[in-house]
Parts: structure tokens; sequence; C-alpha cells
């Protein structure tokens, strides 16, 4: 109909003829004199929905061979093969079409197993202190370990958390085992590990590493200053049964056959602890690709994973690299021959080094400008150990855009989606980052919003050993083939999501509810804070501006012309640096370099403040009033800027603070 009417406007008025009767019909319609050929109608583009893009990237991840993929296998950062396979990788994404393919270097130091003594096959825990340490030994529990070298179980924390506790407790030396109650290891096996409590190379703080740039002198705070080994279970048996105190508690024992503790030195046995490892300077490469944005191109997501592994690193950077590679193929598929045309930009990142902590991705966003990766989202998946648990690391911001992705996917096992089976209460589920965790030094480091995400329990015991191989993979987890397109398919959801909307996909009223439990667990303290002529009405203040601005973005947005690219930006820009202004200015990036004030490492942070306040009570000779001053200003005009930024321009900004 619409057709007819169209046609019919465009024909000439029927006419009268000379005899006045009403039968004359239209003239034929001729061309112009000297037009070959009628005027074409612009073609119209077709609308790709929400839905017509969840369906064509579930096709298009159908047509994965999960045989063909299992060839990829992971190296030593900085050698040879690595390198073969960083070309690799290159080679890939060049191939799937994207709009630009390059490499990224940087020279690290790396620590590497040196010689060994007596203990020939021992593999190392790298960046371990140098130190002879010679004295006695203990279990590390509820005894003061001073002068001692510790036997420490592995599990629950990363190896640097541990070192850090024992050296904090004046330790000599650290020694950690896997136990068979967690590991399901042969008694010779050890894990693979680093001492680094910190991510990027350790002798670049808080700057990039080249070899064209002289660098002062320089040693990251994380690094530790005792020797530190991993040893196999068999090993601390050994050393278990040694020991000549009482027994450990009971929910320290695991499945060794002893458990003992040494309490004192009595009969002059002795435990020397050396470590041999070599420094070693390593050229690495990250690996990016790009799929540019059509509107706005200088606002893009990152989807990144680990390349490298001191084992096969199968399930540790196997699975995610294939992830990666995946995932580049079937969204650059979409835009070249779907129809899907991002409005921002989708950047693929391969990482090196990943092993030591986090080098290659750290040293990437410390070369490149911090205020040019404000308009970055980060998104990593890395890990598929098994078929029952999905567990999340995300920041507040990405909680909405995770969760509306769970209800999107099905599990391939039951077939309820995702959010049926981690429940409507995920949010409180949410696991910490760990350190070793490419994806935290884009949050705590750089305050870019990041999420990992994996199929995860403990039934996997080969994660950080050599017996990291794609056969032990697949004998351990059922459904392999279908849990990686699952959950290659969740990391395409989100990363369309955010690149599909006029509005950046992030919610920053989350952050309200994490600044109000805050404030629920420092208002308990309120009368010690007016004990010291301190009051928390500014802290508050703060808070309530910030909750004000988040209200006032909500309704500009709402107020706003969605076909108005510029606004559009603006708004976007002024969403995208909320988590950015969560990196407390007051500290220098070079000493302090994980400055979120969430998510951060330092006397900066909010869990900082609270563990020294929470002293006034417990212990009040190791409370320090003037550093608490200093930590509740810094605080307070930490949340107050971040409010700030939220509002916008400087004449929306509440000066009666």
């Amino acid at each position: 109909l619409i057709g007819y009417l169209s046609y019919r406007g465009r024909m000439q008025a029927t006419g009268t003829c000379s005899d006045g009767s009403n039968a004359c019909g239209n003239p034929a319609i001729t061309p112009p004199a000297g037009d070959d050929e009628y005027m074409e109608e612009p073609e119209i583009e077709p609308v790709l929905y929400w839905n017509d893009l969840k369906m064509m990237l579930s096709d298009k991840l159908r047509n994965v061979n999960f045989n063909d993929i299992r060839k990829l296998s992971s190296y030593e950062a900085g050698s040879e093969t690595d390198e073969s396979l960083a070309n690799n990788i290159h080679g890939q994404l060049t191939d799937f079409k994207l709009d630009k393919v390059w490499n990224d270097e940087h020279y690290v130091t790396l620590q590497v197993q040196g010689r060994y003594v007596n203990m020939p096959k021992t593999v190392s825990c790298f960046y371990s202190g140098m130190d002879l340490a010679t004295t006695s030994i203990l279990l590390c529990s509820r005894i003061p370990v001073n002068g001692s070298v510790v036997l420490v179980r592995a599990g629950k924390i990363s190896f640097a958390e541990k070192v850090a506790n024992a050296e904090g407790l004046n330790a000599v030396g650290v020694l950690i085992y896997p136990d068979p109650a967690d590991y399901k290891l042969q008694n010779n096996e050890v894990l693979f590990g680093h001492a680094h409590l910190g991510t990027g190379d350790p002798f670049t703080p808080g700057f990039p590493s080249f070899n064209h740039t002289q660098f002062p002198p320089a040693k990251s705070s994380g690094l530790p200053g005792i020797p530190v080994q991993t040893i196999s279970s068999a090993d601390a048996a050994n050393l278990f049964r040694k020991m000549n105190g009482e027994v450990a508690p009971k929910e320290w024992r695991g499945n060794l056959s002893v458990y003992k503790m040494r309490s004192q030195n009595t009969d002059g046995t002795k435990v020397t602890l050396e470590v041999n490892n070599q420094m070693v300077e390593r050229k690495i490469h990250n690996i990016f690709g790009v799929i540019q944005g059509f509107d706005e191109p200088d606002q893009y997501v990152v989807i990144g994973a680990q390349r490298d592994s001191w084992g096969p690193g199968a399930a540790k950077a196997g699975v995610g690299s294939i992830m990666l590679l995946e995932l580049a193929r079937a969204i650059s598929s979409m835009v070249k021959t779907g129809g899907y045309k991002p409005r921002r930009s989708i950047v693929f990142a391969s990482w090196s080094a990943g092993e030591f902590g986090a080098v290659g991705a750290t040293e990437w966003l410390e070369v490149t400008n911090l205020g040019l990766l404000t308009d970055a989202f980060y998104l990593i998946q890395a890990y598929l150990f098994c078929s029952n648990h999905f567990r999340i690391s995300a920041s507040p911001m990405l909680y909405k855009v995770m969760e509306q992705t769970l209800m999107g996917v099905k599990h391939p096992v039951n077939g309820r989606s995702l959010y049926d089976n981690v429940g409507s209460d995920w949010a409180k589920k949410v696991v910490p980052f760990r350190m070793d965790n490419a994806a935290f030094p884009f949050l705590a480091y750089a305050g870019i919003p990041a999420v990992s995400f994996s199929f995860y329990d403990e039934g996997y015991p080969f994660l950080g050993t050599k017996q990291d191989n794609w056969r032990n993979l697949a004998l351990s987890v059922t459904h392999l083939e279908e849990l990686f397109r699952t959950a290659t398919e969740v990391a395409g959801q989100m990363a369309i999501k955010m690149t599909h909307d006029h509005q950046f996909y992030l919610d920053y009223e989350q952050y309200n509810q994490e600044l109000l439990k805050f404030i629920m667990k420092i208002s308990p303290y309120k009368q010690e804070i007016k004990g010291m002529n301190l009051t928390l009405q500014w802290l508050y203040s703060a808070r309530g501006d910030f909750s004000r601005a988040t209200d006032a973005l909500t309704r500009d947005f709402k107020n706003t012309d969605l076909n108005n690219r510029l606004l559009c930006h603006m708004i976007n820009d002024r969403i995208m640096k909320v988590e950015y202004h969560f990196l407390s200015p007051y500290v220098s990036p070079k000493d302090t370099p994980l400055r979120h004030i969430f998510f951060g490492s330092g006397s900066h942070t909010l869990s900082a403040l609270l563990d020294h306040l929470s002293l006034r009570k417990s212990n009040p000779s190791a409370f320090n009033p003037d550093l608490f001053k200093n930590q509740l200003a810094l605080a307070t005009w930490t949340i107050q800027g971040a409010a700030n930024a939220l509002s916008g321009d400087i004449w929306n900004i509440d000066n009666e603070f």
C-alpha cells in the first residue's frame, strides 16, 4: 500500500480533455531527456536489535571446532616459542580482517630458575628474596615466627600475600606446599607462583619498561626481602616429622599423616633455605587487534587474555587465548558481513608475562596515556575449570550488565539460564580480584571498570602445575566443549552490549551502595572520632553529593536526544570517569601503584582506614591519631572529587562543601 501511494503521488494529475470529458488518462511518465536510467531510491539499512545480535553471535560461535583449537599451547614469557605464538596470534587476527593489528614490545626483568642446592627438581617461587636463611622451622599458626622459616599451606590467597604476612611477622623464610586435602596431586608435584605483592615489572614500578629509557634505580615495595620456595607435599611431610612441637590445630590439618608445630628450639635442629634464582631481561610481546566503532571510536572495550604459562597452561592461559581468538573471529564477521555497526571500538589483547604478575598488561597501562584509557572498559575471561560453579570478579559498575548477560545465556548442561544457576543474590558472591589476575591492574591501577569470570570450583587440581594440559582438563571437566562456547558467549554478549546502546552500559549508581556500606562500617566509631575532635559530617556530605550527582546524571540522560551524538558522547564521558576518580590523587603511582580506594592496596584505601580505626579499641598503643586524620581527610576528598567529576561542568559542582 505504501509503495502504491508513493507511486501515485509522483504521477501527474488527470487532465481534462478538450471536449470536456474526463476520459483522458495520465500521460506516460518518461525520464527527462538525456537521462539513461531512473534515479534509484537510497537503500534503507536493516535495524539490528539486541535479540538479533544475540542470535547472530550464538550462530557464529556454533561453528567452533574444538578439536582444532586444542593445538594451541602456552609457553614461558619472553621465550622464542612465546614469540612464535605471538606471531601466530597476530596472523590470525589479521586473517579475521580486523581494522588494525599491532604489536607492543617491552623489555622487562623476570626471575627464572637458576642453580638449586640439594633440590635440583624443585620449581621456584619467582621474585623471591635472594637471602640465605638458616634457622628453626615451624608451622605458621598462632605462635611467634620471629627469626624462623615458616611452612605455609597453599590456597585461599596468593603466594605474595602469604609471604607478605609472614615477613610482616618477622619470619626469615617461607616454604609453601600443596596439601593433599586441597590439591589432588602426586606427592612430588610442586606449584608455580611468584611472591611479588604487586603487578607489572617490579623493577620499574609505576612507569613502563623500555630498553631505550634511562631509569633511576627503583624497586617495587611489593618485592619480598626474604627467600621463598615452593615444595611438594612429600617434602612438607618430611619437615613435619622433624618438628617436635605440639600437634597443629584441627582446623589447620589436612590429609598428611602428621602435623606438628615447633614453638621452641630444644634439640638444635636447623633448616637452611637458599634460593638461587637468576634475574634476566626478556623482551615480551603484547598483541592487539581492533574493530573501530562507528559513532564513538575513541571509547572502547578491551577484551584480553593471558597467553604465557610456566607449564602447558591449558586452563590457565590456553582457554582464555582461544576465547579471545574466537570472539575476534565472530564479532569481526558480524561487522563485516552481518551488518552490525558497533558504536564504540572493540580491542582484542593477548598479554605476555601474566605468570609473573600481569606484567604485560600492567606495562601497557603504564605506557599508554591514562587520560585516554579512562574511556575504556576491560573484560577478561581466563579460566574454565568445571561445569558446576560460575565465579565472578567485577567492578560494581559492571554488576548490571553481568546480570543481564547471565539472564540471556543458558547453562549448557541443565538448560536453565546462568542467572537461575547462580541465584538472584549472585552479587553477594562476587569474589575479590586476585592480584595475579590480568584484569586487576585495570581496575586498581588505572581506574578502568573490569570483570573476570570463570566456570570454577576446587576440583581442578592442576592449575599452576606441569599437569595443566588439555588431556587433564578434558578428563576433569565434563561437557568441556559446551562450557567453552557458553563462556565465550558470555564474554561476547557483554562486549556487544557495551558497544550497542547509546549509553555506556555502566551502573554508576551501584557505587552509592558501596559508599553506604562504608558509612555503615565507620559510623559505630562516631564517639571515638568525636573524642579526637573530629566529625564524620564532611564524609556524610561527600557521600550525599555523590548520590545527588548520580541522580542528576540519570535525569540528564533521560532528557537527552539520543540522536545527538555530541551530547551522548559527553554523558558517556562523565560515566566512564567515575571509576577513574576513585583512584586517590594523593598518593604517588610510583610508590603506591594500586591507588583505588575500594580495590587498591595501601593506607589510602577505605579498608585500611577501617582497620586502623579498629585499633583504637583493640590496641590503642598501635593507633596513630595523626595518620588517621590524614586517612579520613584524603578519603573524604577522594569521594568528593568523584562526585564533582560525575556532576560534569564546573558550574554544576556543589561548592557549599
